[in-house]
């Protein structure tokens, strides 16, 4: 069967548009267009709403079967409100799904940026087939999409999956508001700050490194940098990674000894850096994490590939309907 599907995704600082093709557990994306998030939310929705019109207008496509929104929370999904989330200044309790529901006459579906990047794997990327499995976003933060049992798993008030609060380290680069934080050693920032710190040290013991030569050029640290650094062989870049690897075990051990996922799919910085993460995350889960519990979980980078986050707003449309179905 082949649907048809429209997918929002609401940032802080760009809103995209996107329409797919779903056929035989794949996704095929047909037409996406991006702007800059406008200031208010009316504005907002009503340009999302133009920009989704005007890309059914150019590809002939008359209808949809159902639309999804992906934005970063808190949210209440089931009342598909938006609530105030610290990127969208001005959203609070702003309901996103009845003017789109009203506008095209489909079911329409609002889930977070790590519920919808989970469905999305589940249904056509690493996760397919799975019926427990875990996505983490390993990104500009660490959050988490779990299904379980076969379903999204979003918890008591859309709060499930917050792994990225979890304190690994009494003490650490922060992240969530929390030192030391699973947040804080697994993300773009985290691992950004972890660098600056280390090559501070470094730096003082009179060593060199790729990172910076002075306190100016440290602060301009990314983790795309230091990807780059170690790449090309930069020690301290490789021991920057070789701490995030290890701590990225710690983590995961959590999750497998709580969860018994069968699988774990994480993207962005995993994906890009598997070769130089892999081997310390494996040391670390091997050694903390429950044998049995492990010995039936597989850790892949997302592979949905970088167009995971086109496909995250369809799969929450594909979500929505399949509930409407129920």
């Amino acid at each position: 069967m082949t649907m048809l599907l429209g997918g929002v995704d609401i940032g802080g600082t760009k809103c995209a548009v996107v329409i797919g093709k779903e056929s035989g557990n794949q996704i095929e994306i047909l037409a996406k267009r991006s702007f800059p998030t406008p200031d208010s939310p009316q504005e907002t929705i009503e340009a999302l709403c133009s920009a989704m019109e005007q890309l059914m207008l150019e590809h002939h496509i008359p209808a949809l079967q159902a639309i999804g929104i992906s934005c970063g929370g808190p949210l209440d999904s089931a009342a598909g409100l938006i609530l105030s989330p610290p990127n969208l200044p001005g959203w609070d309790r702003i309901d996103a799904v009845t003017p789109l529901k009203e506008r095209f006459g489909v079911p329409v579906g609002l889930q977070n940026d790590a519920n919808a990047c989970a469905l999305a794997e589940w249904k056509w990327g690493a996760g397919k087939g799975t019926r427990n499995m875990i996505f983490l976003t390993f990104g500009t933060g660490m959050g988490a999409g779990l299904i379980l049992d076969g379903r999204l798993y979003s918890g008591t008030n859309d709060m499930a999956g917050e792994v990225g609060h979890i304190r690994l380290d009494p003490d650490g680069p922060e992240g969530y508001g929390k030192p030391g934080s699973f947040e804080g050693y697994c993300s773009g920032g985290g691992i950004a700050k972890l660098a600056r710190s280390m090559a501070r040290q470094w730096l003082q013991e009179g060593r060199t490194t790729l990172l910076g030569e002075n306190p100016e050029q440290l602060e301009r640290i990314t983790a795309k940098l230091v990807g780059e650094a170690a790449g090309a062989g930069d020690e301290l870049a490789l021991e920057v990674m070789r701490t995030v690897g290890r701590q990225l075990g710690r983590g995961l051990s959590v999750l497998v000894d709580v969860l018994n996922p069968e699988r774990i799919v994480i993207g962005s910085i995993y994906a890009r850096q598997q070769a130089l993460l892999e081997p310390y995350m494996l040391e670390r889960l091997h050694a903390e994490a429950l044998a049995l519990s492990l010995k039936a979980c597989a850790v892949v980078p997302a592979g949905l590939g970088e167009q995971v986050g086109d496909a995250a707003s369809l799969s929450v449309a594909q979500y929505a309907l399949s509930r409407e179905q129920e």
